[in-house]
């Protein structure tokens, strides 16, 4: 949507003719005709009517949640947008800045606040339910928009979006989803509840119909028929990201694109920078005609697959089933390859509700006037019609044929259960409320006044949810164990208070006994942990920085996929080093045990944790995770590809960038200015050097969410060069450090063949092989044992640089540390700053290796 902001255009909330007329007319204006359904839910909203938008995906659902807050802002009431991910809250809060202007705008997602007093927040549904626990129905939020509200039976997450529709009973609220069931419940529950009439809104035609059917054909055979019968793009849709690759991959042998595509496709492509490892890969499927489309992927890599789509170049795009929430594509035809999917516990059928979230994806308005969802017949059942259909009608051939059978526990599907799914409306949706120490905190909050009875809120909530009867007792009990904690750990306590509807002018409350800290759990958890811990650092300790690093990545969310990968890596290290030493396969495995990834400062960690948990209750249903994955790369001077490779982590990039993106947010904002060392600054400079460098769309946005009034980036940001490594004296003293202490850390291991793999050339062009830099140390052992490698080897103390701007090079001496202390030993090298910047990386090559 563009054309001006709605909010000049609004008239007063007294009216609500005026505003649904005045609404139209804006939207008209945006090119767009209010859908039928679209215009029923704006009345309702507009007349003070709560409504529940279960219409199919597609149907403009995010038109009626701008209606909305139009309403609200004409009303002068406060309005919440909430999304179950913090990519759709943020996505949300860029499109109604468009609307609505930035000044009207806010967002808070845990670790972001931008504007938080805004009349319009964007936020996550947890957000929104801790301010429901805290402030009950006196909270400031007049309307609540809740979109994908089918979350609302997530096991996990779901207690979220029960809370506000049980606490914020003068609350206007509009619930939206493609796939919610039968809604009676919500409609009578609201109506009870609040005294709103609810309007629901269901039952509206899809804009673009869609057709089902399922196959017993091979895929390559299938997308051949769609491509050119005019029916792509095909979104081919897999459950785990590694079959969505190799699908893809297995589709090179097969033109989908005709010469001109591919042609275009290299246009469009033009200067795109791929990176090493997964960059080359999709580098080749793009330019075949396949894109890949998964959450592992660097956010660059998805936005070039979603723009090759939307211009109609790419026929076949292979993902995950996650575009159910949010991929930017016009999709003509969805190809599920299976039924089934991992669910974390067990493999089962998708759910009526997940099949329909998938389908719904297929047709686009605008784009399509039909839509098309495709269910291939499992592989062994494919694989039997192929050998049926070479034996033809000749008896003794099909006499032959052995039929293949379902893979050891595989769990099937049929055209049958394809059409029970297709037939079956989504499931009703189910209650997954539970009890927490931070929920029963915010509610105490709200008993500060001695007004509020904060025990009778508790009741409330645990005895008129939506749970059935048995888990409310269950929910009791659980209560009743976090307010004996709190309790025990002198946090709360009982009082009399004074109340005049009280028998005897008095009752007995529960209450704070010392004041939480402001939005407590409103926040990044931890963030107030790593804070307080950084009290057990010495700020002249030659790890320090480290060590800050460490603190802040134990509370950062596990990045799953990397932890697995460096604990296989420590695994298979420890096999072959207790191979070598003989020790016996069943001690072998028991040693293994304790094999894990690394985990910097745990015990210091996880003692510090048990004693602030005490006094600090509202941490207590969460997890301190000790981890090392910037600190590691820092300390090996590792580049983000070099990473990648280390650890095999080509397909899930995305992951990894998140993380070390995060972990940057983290650093600057927590660690305090007076708890910054020169050595950690340089840390974090290289960090957001580093994410930027490898994909600046992460940081970008994060710093455009204080200025969203800013110029969005232009569409091909991603072609454009990344900066010159030495624009920031920090970050290149950081890179020229890393790879001067990788060249340390190689000797004390004796490493030569190594060192030689890093191509040193001195200045008469002699290279430093294997044999020269053994012999160029031997001498070394003369006089010491060993290279020392730990915290004062890296410190600043033994790094030198000599810069000569007018040659543009930097002359860098790294010295050894030694046991006796004697640092009588260097590594001389020169860098080419020129070079350097050429290239992207360091260029840097050794001149002298030897005794002072």
């Amino acid at each position: 949507m563009s054309g001006g902001t709605l909010t000049g255009r609004l008239p007063s909330g007294d009216d609500p003719d005026a505003l649904v007329e005045e609404f139209t007319a804006w939207a008209g204006d945006q090119g767009l005709a209010l859908y039928p359904h679209q215009e029923e839910a704006l009345i309702e909203l507009a007349t003070g009517s709560h409504v529940i938008l279960s219409t199919p995906t597609g149907s403009g659902k995010s038109l009626a949640g701008v209606a909305a807050h139009a309403v609200a802002l004409a009303q002068g009431r406060r309005s919440f947008y909430t999304a179950p991910i913090k990519a759709l809250v943020s996505e949300k809060f860029f499109a109604l800045v468009e609307v609505f202007g930035s000044e009207n705008v806010g967002m808070m997602t845990g670790d972001s606040a931008v504007n938080a007093s805004a009349p319009i927040v964007c936020c996550t549904a947890e957000i929104l339910a801790n301010l429901a626990l805290r402030d009950g129905p006196d909270a400031d939020v007049g309307l609540v928009v809740m979109d994908e509200f089918h979350y609302y039976a997530d096991p996990q997450r779901g207690w979220a979006w029960q809370v506000p529709l049980l606490e914020l009973t003068r609350t206007q609220m509009l619930l939206m989803s493609a796939t919610l069931g039968d809604v009676s419940f919500f409609e009578e529950d609201l109506r009870r509840r609040t005294g709103r009439e609810v309007g629901v809104v269901a039952n509206a035609e899809r804009p673009v119909p869609l057709t089902f059917s399922y196959v017993v054909e091979p895929l390559h055979e299938l997308l051949d028929e769609l491509v050119q019968t005019q029916r792509a793009p095909v979104y081919v849709v897999h459950f785990t990201q590694k079959e969505a690759v190799e699908r893809a991959q297995s589709l090179l042998s097969t033109t989908l694109a005709s010469r001109a595509q591919r042609d275009a496709i290299a246009d469009e492509l033009g200067g795109f920078r791929f990176g090493p490892g997964f960059g080359r890969t999709l580098s080749r499927l793009l330019r075949h005609g396949v894109g890949v489309h998964h959450a592992g992927m660097l956010p660059k890599y998805r936005r070039v697959v979603e723009r090759l789509t939307q211009k109609g170049l790419l026929p076949v795009v292979c993902g995950t089933d996650t575009l159910g929430v949010g991929i930017n594509v016009p999709i003509r035809t969805v190809v599920l390859t299976s039924l089934v999917k991992y669910d974390g516990q067990r493999m089962r059928h998708l759910s009526a509700r997940e099949f329909h979230q998938i389908a719904g994806r297929a047709g686009r308005a605008g784009y399509d006037t039909v839509g098309e969802v495709v269910v291939m017949a499992p592989e062994h059942v494919i694989e039997n019609r192929k050998a049926l259909a070479r034996a033809g009608d000749d008896p003794k051939k099909l006499k032959k044929i052995v039929r293949k059978q379902a893979p050891a526990g595989h769990v099937n599907w049929t055209d049958k259960t394809f059409e029970r799914l297709r037939d079956a409306p989504p499931e009703p949706l189910t209650s997954s409320f539970h009890v927490s120490h931070a929920m029963v905190l915010h509610v105490l909050q709200r008993g500060r006044d001695d007004v509020t009875d904060p025990v009778a809120v508790m009741t409330h909530l645990l005895t008129d949810n939506h749970e059935p009867e048995g888990a409310r007792s269950r929910h009791v009990r659980r209560a009743l164990d976090v307010y004996r904690s709190l309790r025990a750990g002198g946090v709360v306590e009982r009082a009399w208070v004074d109340d005049p509807s009280a028998p005897r002018g008095r009752r007995r409350t529960v209450r704070l006994v010392a004041d939480l800290p402001a939005n407590f759990a409103l926040d990044q958890a931890l963030s107030p942990f790593a804070y307080a811990a950084l009290d057990l650092l010495d700020p002249l300790d030659p790890g320090y920085a480290h060590d800050v690093v460490s603190v802040l990545e134990a509370t950062l969310d596990d990045p799953r996929q990397v932890l697995a990968a460096q604990e296989n890596k420590a695994r298979g290290e420890a096999v072959a080093a207790m191979k070598a030493e003989g020790i016996e396969y069943e001690e072998r495995m028991a040693l293994l045990e304790g094999v894990t990834y690394p985990r910097p400062l745990a015990e210091l960690l996880e003692a510090a944790f048990s004693a602030y948990r005490t006094s600090n209750p509202w941490v207590a249903d969460l997890v301190l995770s000790p981890k090392s994955v910037v600190r590691e790369m820092h300390e090996r001077a590792a580049t983000f590809a070099e990473y990648v490779q280390v650890y095999s982590l080509d397909r899930t990039e995305g992951v990894l960038l998140r993380y070390l993106a995060d972990a940057y947010r983290a650093l600057r904002r927590t660690v305090p200015e007076d708890r910054r060392s020169e050595e950690l600054e340089e840390v974090v400079a290289w960090l957001g050097d580093l994410v930027r460098r490898t994909d600046s769309s992460l940081l970008d946005e994060w710093e455009r969410l204080a200025h969203p009034e800013d110029e969005p980036a232009v569409e091909n940001a991603d072609d454009a060069p990344p900066p010159p490594v030495t624009a920031d004296p920090r970050v290149l003293r950081s890179l020229v450090r890393g790879a001067m202490f990788r060249r340390v850390e190689l000797v004390a291991r004796e490493r030569w063949g190594a060192l030689a793999a890093l191509g040193d050339v001195d200045a008469d062009g002699t290279a430093w092989d294997a044999d020269r830099w053994a012999d160029a140390i031997d001498p070394y052992w003369d006089d010491h044992d060993e290279v020392l490698t730990g915290p004062a080897a890296r410190g600043p103390a033994l790094f030198q640089v000599r810069a000569d701007d007018a040659a543009r090079v930097w002359h860098v001496r790294q010295v050894l540390d030694d046991p006796a202390g004697d640092h009588d030993w260097r590594i001389d090298a020169v860098v080419d700053l020129a070079a350097s910047d050429e290239a992207g990386e360091i260029r840097l090559s050794v001149v002298a290796v030897g005794a002072l």
